[in-house]
């Protein structure tokens, strides 16, 4: 369900990340590697990424596959940045929610992305729902699981915790009321990227001082592709990355 990556490095067209390498997550929409849920995303995309000196992330964000968007072709092409995040999407109800269910979702500072699904929805967050307050919920840009997680984490950001500890807090929480859920988390506040393995794959390219890269998968073949172990919370930044095992929520 989905593919995403985000990049810090060097600032550079969006198409050099998202749409040139050769397992790219352009091609990914159709012909993902590693895929362990779904084969096709094509239920619309999106891109995020900022601006020098402007720490509010700007998106584009459509319904539609990432091939067939011709305004995304020349966006990629002429807009540079150093700090993006990006999504294919495969919905878990088709057409559910259009163009604002397709990721990133934004906030602040912040864009984030889930790949994965939750058993039940929406019925078995039912009692998560009830630890929001009604404004969160009303704000939701979509009815889909990804949008209210995005809204868990966001009330814990919001609240004070640090992006490493949202994340975990969100997807211990969710994992115990919804068991076997998938909730592959991906953050970035456009200096640092904070990401979960749980429950489908992850995997990162470190060249410490130049970029980072976290992504569902590997857009190439490089040998530094490096995966993440499954219940891991990842947090990186231009000059390192840290691994942290994840409780279960039993534990």
């Amino acid at each position: 369900m989905c593919r995403h990556l985000a990049y810090l490095g060097p600032p550079v067209p969006l198409g050099e990340v998202v749409d040139a390498p050769p397992h790219s997550l352009f091609r990914q929409s159709w012909e993902p590697r590693r895929q362990r849920h779904g084969t096709v995303n094509a239920d619309g995309f999106g891109v995020g990424w900022y601006a020098d000196g402007d720490p509010v992330p700007a998106r584009y964000r459509r319904a539609v596959p990432i091939w067939g968007d011709q305004a995304y072709a020349d966006l990629a092409r002429v807009v540079r940045s150093g700090a993006l995040l990006a999504a294919v999407r495969d919905a878990t109800l088709a057409g559910a929610d259009g163009e604002a269910a397709a990721a990133p979702y934004a906030s602040g500072p912040w864009l984030f992305s889930h790949n994965g699904a939750v058993p039940g929805w929406p019925r078995s967050l039912t009692s998560l729902a009830h630890t929001l307050p009604a404004a969160d919920l009303l704000a939701m840009e979509a009815r889909c699981d990804a949008a209210f997680l995005w809204a868990l984490v966001l009330h814990r950001l919001r609240a004070g915790d640090d992006e490493a500890q949202a994340l975990a807090d969100t997807v211990v929480e969710v994992a115990e009321a919804a068991p076997g859920a998938r909730l592959n988390f991906l953050l970035t506040n456009g200096e640092t990227i904070t990401a979960t393995a749980w429950g489908d794959t992850l995997w990162y390219l470190a060249e410490p001082g130049r970029r980072t890269v976290v992504a569902s998968e590997p857009y190439d073949d490089d040998p530094y592709w490096t995966e993440v172990p499954d219940r891991t919370l990842l947090a990186a930044s231009r000059t390192d990355v840290l691994l942290t095992p994840l409780k279960e929520p039993s534990a």
